[in-house]
């Protein structure tokens, strides 16, 4: 009888065993989106403190700026990550991207290069905005941004307060990149990460009629 209830239970630990190794990948997994439900907000979530102030100088991150206003994106603002100016997403216009991301998804740290390239190259025809999303982890945030040599504006939205916003698509994941047309309206919504500069490229012809 106790063989019977030791095998029992031997045989329920590994597949709790196996059901955890399911979950994990050494490759670069697309993080699922933040849940719809009332989160921390920024209420509960500092991310402008001495410390990150510092770590977002070291990495050499650009200041945020408020856009023109008379964009179609919600009426929603968010704090600059690491400190300086806040951005009401409504003010935004286009051309512009609009990556989305946070500190827990590999997939993000592999395409922050390619961002990053494109934004050294683009920024004054196509700017690029990083939004941390549904990330209370603001420290990693800026520590991840640093180690994949980010320098363009951050902003967070550590409860997802976006979520359900009209104007702002679902997430279903991370990294999504969202493209940011000339009247502030979304048209279209890149889910999963981007290989190369020349894909993005691609992406901004077809979707924002942008030649670069």
């Amino acid at each position: 009888m106790r063989r019977g209830r030791a095998r029992a239970a031997a045989a329920a630990v590994a597949l709790v065993l196996a059901a955890g190794l399911a979950g994990c990948s050494s490759g670069h997994d697309f993080v699922p989106g933040p849940n719809p439900a009332p989160g921390p907000g920024p209420a509960q979530v500092d991310v402008d403190t001495p410390d990150l102030r510092a770590l977002k100088a070291d990495a050499g991150i650009e200041p945020c700026r408020p856009g023109p206003g008379g964009g179609g994106l919600p009426a929603l603002t968010l704090p600059c990550l690491g400190g300086g100016a806040s951005v009401d997403l409504s003010t935004l216009r286009g051309p512009m991207l609009i990556n989305v991301w946070q500190s827990a998804c590999d997939e993000c740290r592999v395409e922050m290069p390619v961002l990053q390239e494109f934004h050294e190259q683009y920024a004054d025809t196509v700017p690029l905005l990083g939004l941390d999303m549904a990330d209370t982890f603001p420290g990693s945030a800026l520590e991840l941004a640093q180690d994949g040599g980010v320098t363009y504006p951050l902003v967070a939205d550590p409860g997802g307060d976006l979520m359900g916003e009209k104007g702002f698509p679902r997430i279903p994941g991370y990294p999504d990149t969202i493209f940011v047309d000339a009247d502030g309206e979304v048209a279209y919504t890149k889910i999963g990460v981007i290989d190369s500069l020349d894909d993005l490229r691609d992406l901004v012809r077809q979707h924002l009629g942008v030649d670069l």
